[in-house]
């Protein structure tokens, strides 16, 4: 049974088209997670984005910091590599979901206002992500075989 689970977590028919979408998408995810994480590419780092996560009624928000650049960061990894990439992908949605109804519903659709456009369109890549898998071109194939 449980090799029955990871089997359908690893197999995928999705060619080398899912490729084109996971590394795009895993390198957004995983810049955005450094920035929440570490400070990176101008983040605020653990204290700065738990602070304001806080303000905005996500709390406590270093954990809710912790737990989104987490997702985000390793998730985005996940996509890059084609590892483990449903699991990743259902996690980097459900980071999108709260996103957009946290943030940036109440702006509208326009990134221009703060909308919510751009995590619409990350939601739907990991969502697409979650139902096809990986793909030819990733671990996740590797494994597959390895496991069959």
């Amino acid at each position: 049974m449980a090799a029955s689970i990871v089997q359908k977590i690893l197999t995928s028919n999705a060619g080398v088209a899912a490729l084109a979408l996971r590394v795009p998408v895993g390198i957004i995810f995983a810049a955005h997670g450094a920035q929440k994480l570490f400070g990176w590419f101008g983040g605020y780092g653990l204290e700065g984005t738990g602070g304001w996560m806080d303000s905005i009624g996500l709390s406590p928000g270093i954990v809710m910091a912790f737990l989104a650049g987490a997702a985000e960061f390793f998730g985005g990894i996940a996509l890059i590599l084609g590892l483990l990439t449903r699991p990743a992908a259902l996690s980097l949605a459900i980071a999108m979901v709260v996103a957009i109804f946290s943030v940036h519903i109440q702006n509208g659709l326009f990134m221009a206002n703060n909308g919510y456009e751009f995590g619409l369109a990350l939601l739907a890549a990991s969502v697409s992500l979650l139902f096809s898998g990986a793909g030819k071109a990733s671990v996740d194939s590797l494994l597959a075989k390895r496991f069959n």
